[in-house]
C-alpha cells in the first residue's frame, strides 16, 4: 500500500495550492479519503475527509470554506485544493485510507501518506 502526497511548498499568505495523493496497493475506490494536518508541536489535526463516491464529505471548521477535498477514482487520487491561505495553516498534510469511516478522527484511518510540508508565509 502506498499514499504519495505531493503539491506542498512554500506559498505568501492569500495563497492557494492544490495538493495531491495517488494511491496504490488497495481498491481506492471503496475506500473513504481523508486530509489531515500537523503543525510542530500540535497534535494531528483533521482537514477534510470524502467518501468513496464523492458525494459525502466533511471539513474542520478552521478550514472551512476555504479548502476543497476532491477525488478522480478512475487515477487512484484524491486531491485538497487549498484557497485563502493563512500563516496558520502552515503544518505537515498528510493523506489517509480508511475502509469503513468518514471519520475525523486518525485512529479510524488505516493508512497514511509520508506528509507533504506547506508554509505560508510572506
Amino acid at each position: 500500500v502506498q499514499l504519495q502526497a505531493s503539491g506542498g511548498g512554500l506559498v505568501q499568505p492569500g495563497g492557494s495550492l492544490r495538493l495531491s495523493c495517488a494511491a496504490s496497493g488497495f481498491t481506492f475506490s471503496s475506500y473513504v479519503m481523508g486530509w489531515f494536518r500537523q503543525a510542530p508541536g500540535k497534535k494531528r489535526e483533521f482537514v477534510a475527509g470524502l467518501s468513496w463516491s464523492g458525494t459525502n464529505m466533511k471539513y474542520g471548521e478552521s478550514v472551512k470554506g476555504r479548502f476543497t477535498i476532491s477525488r478522480n477514482n478512475a487515477k487512484n487520487t484524491v486531491y485538497l485544493q487549498m484557497n485563502s491561505l493563512k500563516a496558520e495553516d502552515t503544518a505537515v498534510y498528510f493523506c489517509a485510507a480508511s475502509r469503513y469511516v468518514l471519520s475525523t478522527t486518525p485512529h479510524n484511518y488505516d493508512y497514511w501518506g509520508q506528509g507533504t510540508q506547506v508554509t505560508v508565509s510572506s
